[in-house]
């Protein structure tokens, strides 16, 4: 058993909880909890969380409101920001005087993900998978304990993903997700993204017969693209309907924004390509071998 196991034992086998509304951070703690076998007191899972806990955790009840701090000793939060809830629970666990811990799922916007309203609330420990995240989280919170744990979620995907072979469709997985931003274009960065990708398509020199298939981030529906994807009916694109592990076994390339998707796909030996337009911010993925299509020569 490696380092982060043991520190996972010692810190968290005690009464604690969870508490979870966006995607990458539920997916996270649902893998940690099943590869190690504990059992929170309780979870307060909404959203896109909600989902994951039932398909990952079958056997763990979900309760419907966010209480119960009397009978816990720590919480888990994810660190999203498409709610308050991570917000809440842990100004809830600071009242209480329960240790609190967020894991960080992503490299991007960290300090932002913990205020609301100008109400800063850090944990008491920031948890994260890689040695990127590590560094990153150090020096945004040199106040904080920061530790670093396995990355089960990558762990548990990538037994799940068929390596490339000759029965591999040619097909590219385009991974969307909500950018949050309109990078000064009056327009979601995420349809911007999108269309810069379809424009150099052709530059990309993909087999003839190679399809498009777009995978939806768990936050989002298929209306939020059907007028978009109307007007480009000209390339070979239609809606995955798979799990991500899935998904990627099924593709042999993979393209997205700055989603942690890509980084499994490139652990799972698939090409990745970022399709952040010029204009659009630095990219913050800091993996090596994701390649910018804003970087190539056609650009």
């Amino acid at each position: 058993m490696g380092k982060s196991n043991i520190l996972f034992y010692k810190k968290i086998n005690t009464p604690f909880a969870v508490v979870c509304h966006d995607a990458g951070g539920a997916s996270q703690i649902a893998a940690m909890l099943r590869v190690l076998g504990h059992k929170p007191k309780w979870v307060f899972a909404v959203g896109p969380a909600l989902k994951i806990f039932q398909r990952e955790l079958p056997n763990i009840e979900v309760q419907s409101e966010l209480s119960g701090f009397k009978n816990i000793s720590a919480i888990i939060t994810g660190s999203g920001w498409g709610s308050n809830i991570e917000h809440q629970a842990r100004q809830e666990a600071k009242q209480a005087g329960v240790r609190s811990i967020t894991v960080l799922d992503h490299w991007a916007n960290y300090k932002e993900r913990f205020k609301r309203n100008g109400d800063t609330v850090l944990p008491d420990e920031l948890w994260v998978v890689d040695i990127f995240a590590e560094a990153l989280a150090r020096s945004s919170f040199p106040d904080v304990s920061v530790v670093r744990v396995t990355d089960f979620l990558t762990e548990l995907e990538l037994k799940r993903i068929d390596s490339i072979s000759e029965s591999t469709p040619s097909r590219l997985l385009y991974l969307l997700e909500p950018v949050r931003s309109d990078w000064g274009q009056s327009e979601p960065g995420e349809f911007q993204a999108l269309r810069y990708f379809l424009e150099k398509w052709s530059f990309l020199k993909f087999p003839v017969a190679t399809e498009i298939k777009l995978r939806l981030h768990p936050s989002e529906d298929r209306e939020k693209y059907a007028a978009f994807i109307d007007k480009n009916r000209q390339l070979p694109v239609s809606y995955s309907a798979g799990t991500l592990s899935e998904d990627i076994s099924a593709a042999r390339w993979v393209a997205g924004c700055q989603t942690y998707a890509m980084t499994l796909a490139l652990a799972a030996g698939r090409p990745v390509y970022s399709t952040l337009p010029p204009w659009a911010p630095p990219k913050v993925l800091p993996h090596p071998g994701i390649q910018y299509l804003r970087e190539m020569a056609f650009a």
